[in-house]
């Protein structure tokens, strides 16, 4: 015998009242896209309930695409039988070998179908008593047990689940509405993204490219950090936005100390038109307060003076080592850390100014005219789309808009 399903708990998800259904459809959806390869599996909905049939997939490498999808509280093995009772003993055993190295265990039986002849209470021994009479140094522990053993008398047949596996939890990509990624190659980015998406947002990204003086490499890490993102949601689209022209002008025309707080009002402003034109609703950023120059509060008030867009700052009061802990965690951190400068870095002036001003800001940027020069970059930009550990797409972006 073996495990036929997976069974699908919501979390936070279960709260939604009259539109659960919403966000249940979504979860749904997720999964039929996350499972495309595997062919046989199947998602049902019933009763409440979401099941992933696995059709004689791969267990193990099913549960660990489920246990990446936004929505998911928890998962566990699952298999049907008929309501026999050897069969039913069987079943128990198997639910308790998944909990690997377990020596205490407890069986909690349900009996929906009330005209079933054995009652919760005298089920339980029987199926206990199987798994102890098969095993060696293993008891019963009713409050505190290793693995619990859910076993559902229900009318079709008998559920028997095995033991809690985590799921990503948060909230299905693209309930709350799509916001647009600030993605550098560095560690805190791809956090943000990440963290933003689990509260049930679809993102689009966007990279500002330097060349010459921020390498083909240095883009490619952007793009393989979105294809990771992409494993938590849909495919990401990044907008890579050539940046050299305006940093270069910004170096020549701006006092050095107000340089990193004008660039990043500039890179603020061409999302906003992007975001615009993409129908999304706010900007993401990996900013983290007193983490660098540009991060003071100062900094973030004069940078957020340019745009009306509502600015999602995930890691805002997030420790450095707790950024990287979520960095390792998904996966990006090895890639973050690659030496690949990106355009921040590059052109980062020797004593940046902590505590900038909206109106020294506003006057430095006065002397010049970076209308014509955001239009061009936005107009010279193209969209890479990362599906799924892969890139599918590249185009060009915003033909004929200008």
């Amino acid at each position: 015998m073996n495990f036929d399903r997976i069974l699908i708990r919501y979390g936070e998800m279960a709260l939604k009242g009259k539109n659960r259904r919403l966000f249940e459809r979504k979860l749904q959806n997720h999964l039929y896209k996350k499972l495309k390869p595997f062919p046989k599996a199947k998602v049902e909905k019933t009763q409440g309930r979401m099941f992933v049939l696995l059709n004689g997939e791969d267990p193990q490498r099913v549960m660990d695409t489920c246990q990446k999808i936004f929505g998911i509280h928890s998962l566990s093995f699952a298999v049907k039988v008929e309501k026999e009772e050897e069969d039913m003993k069987e079943a128990a055993m198997l639910a308790f070998q998944d909990a690997h190295n377990a020596k205490t265990f407890k069986i909690s039986s349900k009996r929906i179908d009330k005209n079933y002849p054995v009652s919760s209470q005298d089920l339980n021994p029987i199926l206990g008593g199987h798994i102890l009479r098969n095993t060696e140094g293993v008891t019963v522990d009713v409050h505190n047990p290793d693995v619990e053993i859910k076993v559902e008398v229900r009318q079709d047949a008998v559920y028997v689940t095995a033991q809690d596996h985590p799921g990503a939890g948060g909230l299905p990509s693209g309930t709350t509405g799509k916001s647009l990624l600030m993605l550098s190659g560095g560690i805190d980015s791809p956090v943000a993204g990440y963290l933003t998406m689990k509260r049930g947002v679809a993102l689009e990204a966007i990279h500002f490219h330097s060349p010459p003086y921020t390498s083909e490499r240095a883009k490619q890490k952007v793009i393989e950090l979105a294809e990771k993102l992409s494993d938590f949601g849909d495919s990401v689209k990044v907008h890579v936005v050539p940046f050299t022209a305006i940093q270069q002008k910004i170096a020549r025309e701006m006092p050095e100390g107000y340089s990193m707080t004008i660039m990043r009002r500039m890179m603020m402003r061409i999302s906003e038109q992007v975001a615009e034109k993409q129908g999304l609703l706010s900007i993401t950023t990996g900013e983290s307060l007193g983490q660098v120059a540009s991060q003071t509060m100062e900094s973030m008030n004069t940078i957020n003076e340019v745009t009306n867009y509502p600015v999602i700052r995930p890691l805002v009061a997030m420790d450095k080592l707790d950024i990287i802990d979520v960095a390792k965690k998904i996966d990006t951190y090895d890639i973050s850390i690659r030496p690949y400068e990106d355009c921040c870095t590059v052109f980062v002036p020797k004593a940046p100014k902590t505590k900038p001003t909206r109106e020294n800001a506003n006057y430095y940027e006065s002397s010049s005219d970076f209308t014509e020069d955001i239009e061009k970059a936005i107009d010279e930009s193209y969209i890479i789309e990362a599906h799924h550990g892969k890139v599918v797409q590249e185009e060009d972006e915003f033909e004929g808009l200008f």
